[in-house]
């Protein structure tokens, strides 16, 4: 499939039986909207449905079938957890709402042992996976997934998905979560998955929405932790948020820091003073839809009509079913 061109599709749903993973029976969908975000549970689906029988909760899985030029493709949407409070009736025929919560539900429903933690020196990823077992969907994770450098603790009402995000917010990983509902645990990307360009592969409708944030970025980040601190400055001269540019110092700090392995403190800070910089730019547009696309990941763009060019890094996307499929994409500069 060549999705920078038009195609027909059509939508339905199944139920998935949790012990497979498979698809067991299929039911109709008219519409819905499947909303990536960076919150905890990465995702949600509404649809609307005909006759859905809600007398339980279901795992239920979306899928889009494409044609285009005798080629033709089967792709799974979203996976999620179920729950239909509301019905309209209007004869024989019952409207229903059904709300899909993220594969990742069951783990945010359940809390660790009073006074766990995840000890120095281990795999963040096998931490990760264990904290993550009671959910059905298959969960994997790349190899040599970075050890702990610090001891992390859980707080008063800590679920199994806020112990899980803690520990790959400390090794620099993340989690994904594919249209089939299967878990990955990865580290977090620094490449470009695809390129939406005006010379070629122009899935980018041309309305863009450019929002400068730059009074709130700091140019001076301190990191504490262990004893030890260490500052950041932005003293770069090309850099509109640097201490030269702007003519003074905006500070930022935190405390009790988490590193990756073998980062150092002053790694760290500056690590963290280049992503608190990259907010200054959020561009909003709509595309066409790609199946390989999802928030957290980095797409460059180049849009010279628009002066849009360069890497950005997608923090919410909303996918709508109707008629056809479209995407309403929010991104972010990345450095």
């Amino acid at each position: 499939m060549d999705w920078s061109k038009g195609y027909t599709a059509t939508f339905y749903a199944s139920f998935v039986d949790p012990l497979t993973w498979r698809d067991i029976e299929r039911f109709e969908i008219v519409s819905g909207k499947i909303t990536h975000s960076d919150s905890d549970l990465l995702e949600s689906c509404d649809l609307d449905c005909i006759n859905y029988d809600q007398s339980t909760e279901r795992w239920v899985r979306v899928w889009m079938d494409t044609q285009q030029d005798g080629a033709s493709s089967h792709v799974a949407l979203f996976t999620g957890l179920a729950t239909s409070p509301d019905k309209d009736i209007d004869g024989t025929l019952i409207n229903t709402p059904v709300e899909l919560y993220s594969v990742l539900k069951p783990a945010s429903d359940v809390y660790v042992q009073r006074g766990y933690y995840a000890p120095i020196g281990v795999s963040g990823a096998d931490i990760v996976m264990q904290l993550l077992d009671v959910i059905p969907a298959p969960i994997t994770a790349e190899d040599y997934s970075p050890q702990l450098q610090s001891a992390i603790i859980s707080e008063d009402g800590e679920t199994r998905l806020t112990m899980a995000l803690k520990i790959l917010e400390a090794i620099n990983w993340r989690l994904t979560i594919s249209g089939s509902g299967e878990i990955r645990i990865a580290p977090k990307p620094t490449e470009p998955v695809v390129r939406f360009s005006s010379l070629g592969n122009d899935m980018v409708e041309p309305q863009v929405s450019v929002s400068y944030d730059w009074f709130s970025c700091p140019n001076v980040f301190r990191a504490i932790g262990e004893g030890v601190s260490a500052t950041a400055k932005d003293e770069d001269p090309e850099s509109p948020l640097s201490i030269p540019s702007r003519g003074r110092e905006i500070w930022m700090e935190e405390s009790d820091c988490d590193l990756s392995a073998n980062e150092t403190i002053a790694e760290y800070a500056q690590r963290r003073l280049k992503e608190e910089q990259a907010v200054n730019t959020v561009i909003s547009y709509n595309r066409r839809f790609h199946p390989e696309v999802n928030v957290g990941d980095l797409v460059a763009l180049l849009y010279p009509r628009q002066a849009i060019s360069g890497v950005y890094e997608i923090t919410k996307q909303d996918i709508n079913i109707g008629i056809g499929v479209t995407t309403s994409e929010e991104v972010k500069a990345y450095v």
